[in-house]
């Protein structure tokens, strides 16, 4: 077999260091229907690193298994703690990077939330891409506007001031032709200034967090490839660092700048290597925990995300030691987890399936959890998860 190159850098010096077979090839479709989301699509994953730039990526990745369509549903914001962050961002660009009365073009706008707020705050105007989307395609009196496609080159006639792109980039196989278009759609306009936000694969090596690898993810970036990525299409990063309690990568760039950010692509070559050795005993305990718990009473995880069912398809593909999925996002409750079938269920509907600890999926919201709790009157053991090993 001929050598997979990196679609970042081109190198060769590329090494595998986690496979899955048969895997579920969507994690945040709504399914309605138990039988469908037992028989969801199912596809490889086959993670390998470069070592010349750091770049993680799924060799094995088929997009043929993906449609991000209608039913396709992401969406954190039904999280008090979630919008929170939001807010902070917004406070960011209109405050300190002075995104005011500017023209702003968002890639992946999901539900067009994060967009909308940004244009009415900072008196914006804003196009939003995103196939996914569904709702009006104006707001605003027509200042903030949404198509149901996915971003390609535009005309220049179209330009922006600012492009933001939150949580695509790792959807992509070949994410040098989405920064590419980016680049040239910004073109050499000085005042064009690019905004990343994608999850951090350090993070996810750094604590172990074997349930943050999944097929809807197949490019995972380190501070050092998310800067090599732009550099090799043409920007100049002006700010780079790690937000979200360390979770998230934010990236930001222009046509021009002095900026000029070290990389250290050695780091996650480390880091995945040691992941290697860690995986196998890291799904063995938390199976050995979950099956501790449910002697105890009936087991719920906390969060239907991405990062809750790919849990529940490596710790209990047959249901049988997680009663239940609880999720704020009312869209998801009454549905099914891809792959397992366990069931989604909002906080109101956990009486009835008697829990007795949940495992929280992101301890980032272990406190709003515990209030929530506290609100319904429900005396629930709740774990973390995403603790270092």
């Amino acid at each position: 077999m001929s050598a997979i190159a990196c679609p970042i850098c081109a190198s060769l010096r590329v090494e595998e260091f986690l496979r899955r077979r048969s895997v579920p090839a969507h994690q945040n479709l709504i399914i309605r229907d138990r039988a469908a989301a037992l028989d969801i699509p199912k596809g490889d994953l086959a993670l390998s690193v470069c070592r010349d730039c750091g770049f993680v990526f799924n060799k094995a990745y088929d997009k043929r298994l993906l449609s991000y369509g209608g039913q396709y549903d992401n969406d954190q914001a039904s999280s008090p703690l979630f919008r929170d962050y939001l807010s902070e961002i917004i406070g960011h660009l209109i405050f300190e990077k002075k995104l005011r009365k500017k023209r702003i073009v968002e890639i992946g706008c999901g539900n067009g939330l994060f967009l909308k707020r940004l244009c009415e705050r900072g008196g914006n105007s804003g196009l939003g891409f995103d196939p996914s989307y569904t709702g009006p395609r104006d707001f605003l009196g027509g200042r903030v506007r949404f198509a149901k496609k996915y971003f390609q080159d535009m005309d220049r006639t179209l330009s922006a001031e600012a492009v933001i792109c939150r949580h695509v980039i790792e959807h992509e196989p070949e994410p040098m032709t989405l920064l590419g278009a980016v680049r040239r759609y910004t073109g050499d306009d000085t005042r064009s200034k690019v905004f990343f936000e994608t999850p951090s694969v350090e993070w996810i090596l750094e604590k172990g967090a074997f349930w943050d690898f999944f097929y809807e993810h197949c490019s995972y970036f380190s501070q050092s490839s998310l800067i090599t990525a732009f550099q090799r299409s043409g920007f100049q990063v002006e700010k780079v660092g790690r937000t979200f309690g360390d979770q998230y990568i934010w990236l930001e760039a222009g046509s021009s700048g002095s900026a000029d950010p070290e990389t250290h692509p050695e780091r996650v070559q480390v880091l995945a290597e040691r992941f290697a050795g860690w995986e196998k005993n890291l799904i063995g305990n938390w199976q050995d925990r979950i099956s501790g718990f449910h002697s105890a009473g009936p087991v719920a995880l906390w969060g239907a995300g991405a990062k809750g069912v790919t849990f529940a398809n490596l710790l209990d593909p047959p249901g049988s030691l997680i009663s239940c999925v609880i999720d704020l996002n009312p869209n998801k409750q009454g549905g099914f987890i891809p792959g397992t079938g366990h069931p989604i269920v909002s906080v109101q509907d956990i009486p009835g399936y008697k829990i007795a600890t949940a495992i929280v999926m992101n301890s980032n919201y272990t406190e709003e959890c515990r209030n929530l709790l506290q609100e319904a009157g429900l005396d629930i053991r709740l774990v973390e998860i995403d603790q270092s090993p």
